[in-house]
């Protein structure tokens, strides 16, 4: 190539080169979530189970988080507690706030979202306990119900655009069809726990009919792992196990399958559907996130046996009527809207469930104990 012909080109090749770095900039920043660091997140039920393994994911990513959390008494509320000493620890940079509030005093929660003015409400706080649904079904309706209604509320009201829901496969009630996919029926709710998250669907689908607000509906499957709740099998069966006492389930003849999901992976369902509300990626959707396979009851305890190294004692009842025979998630929507893909097994999930059990639970029993 002579140098005037090269002369004339120049500009068009520098074009095509800015052009290219451009596309470059642009495809990593649509991919790299780091670049959502600082926005901030607003949590409910941000000391829980869930919540506070969320919390500490956001954190650690460099978001600044609101816990709101009443520390109710459905089970000891010291559990909640060192869950925020842990995550307090890793806050090197002081990015987390606190707040013990009820999402059902309105006052109260209206002066924390004026004042923390959030990027996006993680709506994770409710009751979640299928049995005692049925003998105290106001609970579940208020704090579900009318709960998730005040915190869409508050998101309006402040104009916050994105908002997380945490709902439950539990809304599939006895679908016999199998994996259930978010556009099955899901008007045959089991208990009152199942119609108050239903509820809190369409409450949220509302809203963003009628106010434009960004919402993601995630279908939580059966989640376990560290931190878990006093009240959960995979706590129950671990502990009894451990302690070589006997174990009661609630399955007849071992007839109960569940699709149990890693809370490590569910965390990361979650803050992937926050970036892609921030990202407008997201206008409103139903979302299961579970590990998108079924797994009998009788071969779960013996995973649990094979982690603890102990057999287990088992008393098996009838199921209650408002256990589903059988949960089994399609997780290939959060694949293609979030990139969901879980990785943790079900003997590696336990495993850290137990660590968890033997280095952090037991020594906070042994001193309570005293």
């Amino acid at each position: 190539m002579n140098s005037s012909l090269l002369k004339k080109r120049m500009p068009w090749l520098i074009l095509l080169l800015l052009c290219v770095l451009g596309l470059t900039i642009w495809i990593v920043c649509a991919t790299d979530t780091k670049h959502l660091g600082r926005k901030k997140i607003l949590i409910t039920g941000g000391a829980g189970f869930i919540g506070s393994h969320v919390a500490q994911a956001l954190l650690e990513r460099g978001n600044s988080v609101v816990i709101v959390d009443n520390f109710c008494p459905t089970y000891d509320p010291a559990w909640k507690r060192r869950n925020i000493v842990s995550i307090q620890a890793l806050d090197k940079e002081k990015l987390c706030t606190l707040y013990e509030a009820d999402i059902l005093d309105m006052d109260k929660m209206s002066a924390i979202v004026a004042q923390e003015q959030p990027d996006v409400v993680c709506h994770l706080a409710g009751y979640a306990d299928l049995r005692a649904s049925i003998e105290k079904p106001e609970d579940h309706l208020s704090v579900n119900t009318l709960g998730t209604l005040n915190m869409l509320q508050l998101t309006r009201k402040f104009g916050i655009e994105n908002f997380v829901f945490a709902s439950s496969s539990s809304v599939y009630g006895n679908n016999t069809q199998v994996p259930f996919k978010e556009a099955d029926d899901t008007d045959r709710p089991t208990s009152p726990y199942a119609a108050s998250k239903k509820a809190g669907e369409l409450l949220t689908y509302t809203y963003h009919h009628l106010f434009g607000l960004r919402c993601a509906c995630l279908r939580f499957f059966t989640v376990y792992g560290p931190r878990g709740t006093p009240n959960m099998a995979a706590f129950k069966f671990i502990d009894a196990i451990h302690n070589e006492k006997s174990l009661t389930r609630y399955d007849g003849q071992g007839s109960l399958h569940r699709d149990f999901a890693y809370v490590g992976d569910i965390v990361d369902g979650i803050v992937r559907s926050i970036d892609g509300l921030m990202q407008k990626n997201i206008g409103f959707e139903v979302i299961n996130l579970g590990y998108g396979s079924t797994v009998s009851l009788d071969d779960f305890v013996a995973t649990i046996e094979q982690v603890v190294g102990k057999e287990a004692q088992q008393v098996c009842l009838p199921a209650p009527r408002t256990e589903m025979a059988v949960t089994y998630a399609d997780i290939s929507k959060a694949y293609m809207l979030l990139g969901y893909k879980p990785k943790t097994t079900l003997v590696e999930g336990l495993k850290a469930m137990y660590e968890w059990y033997i280095n952090e639970y037991c020594p906070t029993r042994k001193t309570e104990d005293l």
